[in-house]
């Protein structure tokens, strides 16, 4: 008999999208033939231009003003081919924190469609690589075809398992199934991405109220061969699940002592 990985839902897409709600002033629909994944050199041209000169503004911001530290980038270069990176959800700039850490790397990042609908920030939202989640059932299998492609191409998607944004929450919530169904396709690995959120040092104690935010990269998970294709995909969300959550006790107890 053979064996498949189970379809994905709308709701497991948007329940691992980067989820921010925003004004929404304009129409945006998508139509069956959007291109979810641009391959024009202009447009990706413009857009490499693009993160060369915001990411770079970015880290600065982010390190000024929310204590932004990465640890373990390595681990991230000793990956070859496509990935699906995943992170808790605490910060609505966590998002461009994913971009920074796998820069000068692209990374996709599958969002709700509402986030299109604002002006000026759609543009450079489509730019910067985020890809809106069709409503329709019937344009989901196509997104899919389009992020499996990626995959294959050896690009990085970002998902958010936890959902909707929780900031500066310290635990690791509950996994939805949709980025491991999508790894488990794509025969690629997931690497966690873990925030978390250290007490200000040194001169961020001198105007920093809340908390430094760290990512922390973790170990890679691939699929399991040894288990059948249908188990392969909660295998990887509980191993994850299980990872992150033991080395956010393990910050814990250290930052506690």
């Amino acid at each position: 008999m053979r064996e498949e990985v189970k379809e994905l839902s709308n709701e497991e897409l948007e329940d691992d999208a980067q989820i921010f709600h925003m004004w929404e002033p304009l129409n945006f629909n998508i139509t069956d033939d959007y291109k979810y994944i641009y391959h024009n050199w202009i447009f990706n041209m413009i857009s490499s231009i693009l993160t060369l000169v915001i990411y770079p503004i970015l880290y600065v911001f982010n390190k000024v003003f929310l204590g932004f530290k990465i640890e373990n980038k390595e681990k991230l270069r000793e990956i070859k081919g496509g990935k699906v990176t995943i992170s808790n959800h605490i910060h609505p700039l966590d998002c461009t924190m994913n971009g920074i850490i796998n820069f000068p790397n692209r990374v996709y990042f599958p969002t709700l469609s509402s986030n299109f609908k604002i002006p000026i920030v759609r543009h450079l939202i489509r730019m910067l690589y985020a890809i809106p989640i069709p409503s329709k059932v019937s344009q989901k299998e196509r997104f899919l075809e389009e992020i499996n492609k990626a995959l294959k191409n050896e690009k990085t998607i970002h998902m958010y398992p936890e959902g909707a944004l929780w900031p500066y929450y310290e635990k690791i919530r509950k996994f939805k199934n949709g980025a491991f169904k999508i790894a488990v396709k794509a025969d690629v690995p997931i690497v966690p991405i873990l925030y978390v959120l250290k007490e200000p040092k040194g001169i961020y104690k001198l105007y920093k109220k809340k908390k430094c935010i760290h990512a922390i990269i973790l170990d890679p998970i691939y699929p399991n061969k040894d288990i059948p294709v249908w188990q392969r995909a909660e295998e990887m969300k509980e191993r994850a699940h299980k990872n992150m959550n033991e080395y956010q006790s393990y910050i814990d107890k250290i930052l506690n002592n």
